[in-house]
C-alpha cells in the first residue's frame, strides 16, 4: 500500500470513528427526549383526571389542588409545543441515522474499496466527505453527558463486531 492510500484508509478510520462517537452520542440524547415527550404527553392528561376527579371537587380547600392540576395540565402543552419536541426528535433521528450510515460507508471505504484503486478510494472518499458535510449542516449540539454516556458505551465494548474479535479456539 503507497503512502497516499494509507493516509486515506487513516483518514477513513478517523472519520468512521468520529461518526461512531457523534452517532451514539446522538442516539443516547434521542432516547433520553423520548422519555421526556412521555412526559409531556402523560402528565396533562393525569393532571386533567386529577382537576376533575369527583372526590376532590367536593373537599373543601382542595380547590386549590384542583384549579392548579387543570392550570398545569393545559400549560404543559404549550410548554412541550413552544420546546419542539416532535420536530426535533425527527431530526435527531434522522441524523443519528445518517451518522451511523456514514460511519459504516467510511469503514467499507478503509477495508474494502482501499483494496481496489487509489482513485476509487479517493471518489469514494471525497463522497463521504460531502455526505458527512451536509450531515454535520444539522448543527446538533448535545450535552456533554450523553458523550460521556456514548464515551461509556463504545469503551464497554457495545459496538464491536464479534466478526472482527480474534478467534482463539482455532489457534490464530
Amino acid at each position: 500500500m503507497d503512502d497516499r492510500t494509507a493516509a486515506l484508509v487513516a483518514e477513513c478510520k478517523r472519520q468512521e470513528e468520529a461518526c461512531l462517537y457523534t452517532s451514539t452520542t446522538l442516539y443516547e440524547w434521542l432516547k433520553s427526549l423520548r422519555w421526556w415527550r412521555i412526559g409531556f404527553v402523560v402528565l396533562p392528561i393525569v393532571l386533567s383526571a386529577v382537576a376533575t376527579w369527583k372526590l376532590l371537587e367536593k373537599q373543601p380547600g382542595y380547590e386549590w389542588i384542583t384549579g392548579t392540576c387543570a392550570l398545569l395540565a393545559g400549560l404543559v402543552p404549550a410548554v412541550y409545543k413552544a420546546l419542539r419536541f416532535d420536530v426535533s426528535l425527527d431530526g435527531l433521528g434522522k441524523t443519528a441515522a445518517q451518522f451511523k450510515t456514514l460511519q459504516d460507508r467510511f469503514r467499507q471505504a478503509a477495508k474494502i474499496t482501499a483494496l481496489s484503486s487509489l482513485d476509487q478510494l479517493e471518489r469514494d472518499f471525497a463522497k463521504l466527505m460531502e455526505e458527512l458535510d451536509l450531515a454535520r449542516a444539522a448543527s446538533l449540539t448535545p450535552p456533554e453527558r450523553f458523550f460521556r454516556r456514548a464515551q461509556k458505551k463504545i469503551d464497554a465494548g457495545d459496538y464491536d463486531f464479534s466478526v472482527d474479535a480474534k478467534d482463539t479456539s482455532r489457534g490464530s
